[in-house]
């Protein structure tokens, strides 16, 4: 019955084929003989020839060798067949001895989909003695639907391309504990003129031994049945059936042979259990996107973490290896991939971090390995901490351009580097503070890994601070003197076994295909990279229609916001965090806070269920502040005029000079005392609104947040304390909590989708200047840029140089 009412449900879904005609095509298990089970139920069929939707199953590639015996005798060849495929995209050949008549059957097809659905189109056609075996050129369609974990439903369509014959065919498979141990599956197939009672059809189990062996039963409606047994052995697999005719006796054997990419199998732990390492080269910018080709630069921040988590979890591997040279990172980036790895140190995997030149940022990495291993010609510079900053006071008066400060609220000082020459009172309190929290927590993790006191720390750091290689040793800051390329040796020793090397790409988590059908549960790491404007940085007008889209999303079972932003226009922050609003009514909004999310960038994060930060995380600056640039003698220097004509009293504030070749307008005068009255209660009523919206979101009252915003930069951990922050953590603390408020099954299989995932499909061919990508990508110029474009705008905006910068 199930058979039947599969039929008609892939006719119901077919109706462009005509069924008209008499003429009939060899029927489907004819033509797919060498199948162990239904394509759709079990180790992707004959990846694409008998169902074309396998091809959008297959993880990587694929190529399996079937051949048949002449009859009981094992040593016999018959029938045999070779089918090839990547991911997409499939080719296949197969020959058939039917009665003393050869015939080879050639296919080619491309498919597309994803877990829960998948879809392909093939064509095939014959050579030999086609036409005594009725063969024809036939179009195959093909689906594969799998709603849920227990259940797969497969549909063929097939038409020949020289007569009106055509057949259905439709499968299905159950698997009743929702994984691979138990699979029953069952198929049909009809052509023109055969009744449904009349329809050949089979049913049958594939049971799972353990992972990577599987018996496999079959039976026909023909009385026939097969009985077989099938060996993975992770990218190699055996698998032999033996075939019982329709009076039951022993006819045949059927053998396989599949080379491909890594399945789910016991004998890869079994066999090199703690025999490979796994060796990562920082070598260049540890950021959160890369363009998708040609960008060797760049090493993926997500991505990397990823791959810490796969090494732990793959029992192959005992230790993991980073080369640091030539590595840059922010510091908070640099915590959060040694967290990590002290995660990894906890779960009885071994890590061995390579350093050649290096600063206080890459050895607090470093430090957390169970051996460093420095180059003997190699050297660090750990002097500590210093945040700095330039001013503008003096160029702008020689320059004779004047520069009015709008600042009403303490510790917001953005502006000093207009209006002052050194810092304010206020200003060094909070980087002070900052820069304390930061030294102390390096030292104590440095000293708690390296078993160094915190006042012998102190006085290698202000005693010595530059250390040779050697002298690097003698401290004990380093295990070992040696160069990368001896790591395979020295991880050996280590482990007194020879080791393996292994990709992050052949880590059992990345090579596996999914285990369980149906589509897998989503989380969604949504990015708001840079300045908060409409169209550029976080693009708030492009993350409102991210998060609207998200909300509505069933798949997506919650969503991370990964937040790095030094503030900007309120605008576009007030909108995408009314956006995540309304996604938090639908679904758990997370985020996490990177090197920097403060002012704006705060703004940002204040509805979300939960906010994680590192520890000198940048956060909280709730507050407002402007200023105005005009000429205060510019004009009058370089020779440069303007005039202009007016209607309203106001509207000569934005006439002067447009300054060549920058495209910006500078204001003739400097606002008047009614007009400064006017700005002073637009800022107060903005910071009003920030600091309610913050009291909202983070369930303070207003007065606290009154109490602790004055435009005030907290770290991590201080934010956690006022309740400006939840936990601390970085981008996977993140993540589990968002499985965990989801109602997610521990350890459950889940996708991790990126938006965006890359900057761009190609890097540019041709480079920008190494001086002018240096000029156009430094913190300090893409600021001044960003206040000239919005001159006398309040805003929401943390100073470059307030925040750490990418380091070695």
């Amino acid at each position: 019955m199930t058979i039947r009412v599969c039929t008609i449900v892939l006719i119901l879904l077919s109706p462009f084929f005509s069924f008209a005609g008499d003429k009939a095509i060899p029927d489907y298990y004819l033509r797919s003989n060498f199948l162990f089970t239904s394509p759709s139920a079990f180790n992707n069929g004959l990846v694409g020839f008998a169902n074309p939707a396998n091809l959008g199953l297959v993880h990587r590639y694929e190529s399996r060798f079937i051949w048949s015996t002449r009859g009981t005798d094992a040593g016999t060849f018959r029938d045999w067949g070779t089918y090839l495929a990547v991911h997409g995209l499939g080719f296949s050949v197969q020959q058939q001895d039917i009665g003393g008549i050869d015939v080879t059957d050639y296919r080619i097809g491309i498919g597309g989909g994803s877990g829960e659905f998948a879809t392909g189109l093939s064509y095939g056609w014959s050579k030999g003695d086609y036409d005594a075996l009725g063969r024809e050129r036939l179009l195959s369609l093909g689906c594969i639907i799998r709603p849920v974990r227990y259940l797969s439903v497969g549909v063929i369509g097939t038409t020949s391309l020289e007569s009106k014959a055509n057949e259905a065919t439709g499968e299905i498979g159950v698997r009743p504990l929702g994984t691979p141990l138990v699979t029953l599956f069952a198929d049909g197939a009809i052509q023109r003129g055969m009744r449904f009672d009349d329809a050949p059809w089979s049913v049958g189990a594939a049971v799972q031994v353990v992972p990577g062996i599987s018996l496999v039963g079959r039976y026909f409606e023909s009385e026939a049945f097969t009985a077989g047994v099938t060996v993975d052995l992770g990218t190699f697999g055996l698998g032999s059936q033996t075939y019982f005719d329709t009076d039951q006796h022993h006819a045949s054997y059927t053998h396989s042979v599949r080379l491909g990419a890594m399945q789910p199998s016991i004998f890869p732990e079994l066999f090199e259990k703690d025999r490979r390492y796994l060796a990562v080269n920082m070598k260049g910018m540890l950021d959160y996107h890369a363009y998708r080709f040609f960008d060797g630069g760049k090493i993926r921040f997500a991505e990397l973490l990823s791959d810490i988590q796969a090494a732990v979890d793959d029992p192959r591997v005992s230790t993991i290896a980073l080369n640091l040279s030539s590595m840059r990172a922010y510091p908070e980036h640099a915590w959060e991939i040694r967290e990590e790895l002290r995660k990894a140190r906890e779960a009885g995997i071994r890590v061995v971090i390579a350093i050649d030149i290096c600063g206080m940022t890459g050895y607090h990495l470093a430090s957390v390995a169970d051996k460093i291993i420095m180059d003997p010609e190699g050297f660090m510079q750990l002097y500590g901490y210093a945040l700095s900053r330039t001013f503008l006071r003096g160029t702008l008066d020689k320059l004779g351009v004047g520069f009015d400060e709008w600042r009403y609220f303490k510790y917001k000082s953005m502006a000093e580097t207009y209006s002052r020459t050194g810092m304010s009172d206020a200003d060094r309190e909070q980087r002070q503070a900052f820069v304390d929290d930061w030294y102390n927590i390096v030292r104590d993790e440095i000293c708690a890994s390296r078993n160094i006191a915190p006042d012998q720390y102190d006085k290698l750091i202000n005693e010595n601070g530059f250390f040779l290689a050697d002298a690097a040793l003698e401290h004990g800051l380093v295990d070992t003197l040696a160069r990368w390329s001896d790591i395979g040796r020295i991880i050996s020793e280590m482990n007194n076994r020879a080791m393996r090397g292994i990709d992050a790409d052949g880590l059992l988590a990345n090579a596996l295909p999914p285990s369980e059908w149906g589509p897998r549960p989503r989380i969604a790491v949504v990015y708001a990279i840079g300045a908060c404007e409409m169209d550029s940085g976080i693009r708030g007008r492009w993350l409102e229609r991210v998060f609207l889209s998200l909300a509505r999303q069933p798949s997506v079972k919650a969503v991370v916001f990964r937040v790095d932003s030094p503030g900007g226009l309120s605008l576009p922050s007030d909108i995408t965090a009314q956006a995540l609003r309304k996604c938090a009514q639908h679904k758990p909004v997370i985020v996490s806070q990177g090197q920097t999310a403060a002012s704006g960038g705060y703004w940002l994060s204040m509805y979300a269920d939960t906010i994680v930060a590192g520890p000198y995380t940048l956060t909280g600056s709730i507050g407002v502040i402007g200023g105005w640039v005009y000429d205060d003698g510019f004009g009058e220097k370089t020779g440069m005029s303007a005039d202009h004509v007016t209607h309203g009293e106001h509207a000569d504030i934005w006439t002067g000079l447009t300054l060549p070749l920058l495209g910006l307008t500078l204001p003739a005068r400097n606002l008047n005392e009614y007009e400064q009255d006017r700005v002073e209660i637009i800022i107060n009523q903005m910071y009003d609104s920030f600091v309610k919206k913050v009291a909202e979101g983070r369930g303070l009252s207003v007065e606290r947040v009154r109490e602790i915003g004055e435009g005030r930069v907290y770290s991590g951990i201080d934010g956690k304390e006022l309740g400006l922050v939840d936990e601390i953590g970085g981008l996977t603390t993140a993540l589990a909590i968002a499985a965990e408020k989801a109602g997610l099954r521990p350890n459950q299989d889940i996708d991790i989708v990126e938006i965006p995932q890359y900057r761009g499909w190609f890097k540019p061919l041709l480079p920008k200047s190494p001086i002018a990508g240096n000029i156009e990508s430094d913190p300090v110029v893409q600021f001044l840029k960003f206040y000239g474009e919005h001159n006398g705008q309040p805003v929401p905006l943390l100073l470059p140089g307030f925040y750490p910068t990418a380091d070695f």
